[in-house]
């Protein structure tokens, strides 16, 4: 089989000897928050087979993405850098896609390094990553793919790329991509595998779903947030409609789970479960992601560009047989960033001294070791479909700090300790005059660390920045 050879001869991978590895399967939905799995705490969703993996596994209970939108965020999940790095900074709308945006040859992808070290390597379901020859999963490290490669499809009846074009496929999209999933294992079973399975789901349109997963919410009153001029009912119809889509993923991931089950898969593979970032429904007034949009009396108003902890918080879960403890929560504040080293490191394979990854790996953390970890991160995110923002952020355990460049008196601050809803911005409303000093000395060492990333990461948006002013001295602004 021809594979495609890394570029540079220091990225060659030479093939683990010895004992047997093993198989990997990395399962990524779409649209996904932590609060919408069981296992982190939510009792009306169902999602028993998400719930079995952290029963057996580990579950990271602060896992993050950098980018709360799809493209530049499953940039960093595959290949360890920030989008911005790399040329993507938004979801890659159809123009950008066909105009060359998207990943590109010279790039190390982590399924790239699996393939060389001889893993057999699939992606079915979702890309998003570039259309283009270099930009296609068969050149970015996968010898078999079946899905799309565009932003979204149909629930059901999706229409999918093929080699002669694209085509409709009778079904729901769950359903189809799990029997690839399982036909493709059946197929590689006595290989040593690395299967990605990217859900469309739970991205919108959420239905049509099976009844099998709709009618287990028919007759559900959700929670859900509620704020002035909340229209109650259209949240709780978008709630019980996204828990039907995240039921027909978990209802799938049994098939699969007892398919490796009666195969004796189940012990020799390491399964990953998680989304490319977090979601809204109701909470903080707006649907869907950091592209959000304000919805208030029935109307879905203007975007409202944002990096809360609800769109950047992602559900983490990692059963690694033979290593993780059953029930393990790991508390440290782990990233997206962290998958391309963290893979590796589950391997076995050492990382490519040529491609300089900016996460951390937190294989060390499933083995339960005793290891110095981050203290603070940084998010970015670069809105330009539909709207504009450029956005820069730093969290750390106690404060989260938003940076919005080429825009005045934007910028945010929240205590996520005491105030972990993010509802009190520090830097607007009736602030006291008595605390604005306190918060100018947080704000600039915040800012101080912030500009110093940037920098060390050539952050395009730094050298095209003004001096940012969002207070006179001893004053907050209204």
């Amino acid at each position: 089989m021809l594979r495609i050879l890394l570029p540079l001869a220091c990225l060659l991978v030479a093939p683990i000897l010895g004992a047997q590895r093993l198989n990997v399967i990395s399962i990524v939905t779409d649209d996904q928050a932590a609060w919408s799995v069981g296992c982190y705490g939510n009792r009306e969703s169902i999602t028993p087979n998400m719930d079995r993996l952290a029963k057996e596994g580990a579950r990271f209970e602060n896992a993050f993405t950098v980018t709360p939108v799809c493209s530049p965020s499953r940039v960093t999940f595959m290949t360890g850098k920030y989008g911005a790095q790399l040329g993507v900074t938004d979801w890659i709308a159809p123009n950008e896609a066909k105009a060359g945006v998207g990943l590109t040859r010279d790039v190390v992808t982590w399924p790239k390094v699996l393939q060389q070290a001889g893993y057999t390597t699939a992606l079915i379901g979702k890309w998003h990553l570039g259309d283009k020859s270099d930009a296609h999963p068969k050149a970015q490290g996968f010898d078999h793919f079946y899905g799309f490669l565009g932003g979204g499809t149909s629930p059901m009846n999706p229409t999918y790329d093929f080699p002669d074009g694209p085509k409709e496929v009778k079904g729901y999209g769950a359903d189809l991509l799990t029997d690839e999933a399982i036909r493709w294992l059946g197929e590689n079973k006595a290989k040593t595998f690395a299967l990605s399975l990217h859900f469309r789901e739970p991205h919108t349109a959420y239905t049509p779903v099976p009844e099998e997963d709709s009618k287990l919410f028919a007759n559900l009153d959700p929670t859900v947030p509620t704020f002035k001029g909340a229209d109650v009912e259209q949240i709780k119809t978008w709630t019980r409609e996204y828990y039907a889509a995240i039921h027909s993923v978990d209802r799938n991931l049994g098939r699969l789970f007892a398919w490796l089950e009666k195969e004796g898969l189940w012990d020799k593979t390491i399964i990953q479960f998680t989304s490319d970032h977090g979601y809204n429904i109701g909470h903080h007034g707006i649907h869907t992601k950091g592209n959000g949009m304000w919805v208030a009396g029935g109307v879905t108003g203007p975007k409202r560009p944002n990096m809360w902890d609800t769109s950047l918080r992602i559900p983490l879960i990692v059963r690694w047989p033979g290593v993780t403890k059953s029930g393990m929560v790991i508390s440290q504040q782990v990233l997206n960033l962290d998958n391309f080293s963290s893979l590796l490191g589950m391997t076995g394979v050492t990382p490519p001294a040529g491609w300089k990854v900016e996460g951390e790996n937190f294989a060390p953390l499933l083995r339960g070791d005793s290891v110095t970890w981050r203290s603070d991160w940084f998010g970015q995110y670069d809105l330009h479909n539909s709207g504009l923002a450029y956005m820069r952020m730093i969290r750390t355990d106690e404060w989260k700090y938003v940076r919005h460049f080429h825009a005045n008196l934007m910028d945010e601050l929240y205590n996520v300790k005491d105030d972990p809803e993010e509802t009190k911005n520090l830097l607007g409303g009736a602030g006291r005059k008595d605390k604005a000093q306190k918060i100018e000395k947080i704000v600039g060492d915040l800012d101080a660390k912030m500009e110093t990333w940037m920098k060390r990461v050539n952050d395009p948006v730094l050298n095209e920045s003004r001096k940012r002013g969002w207070f006179e001295p001893g004053e907050v602004h209204d």
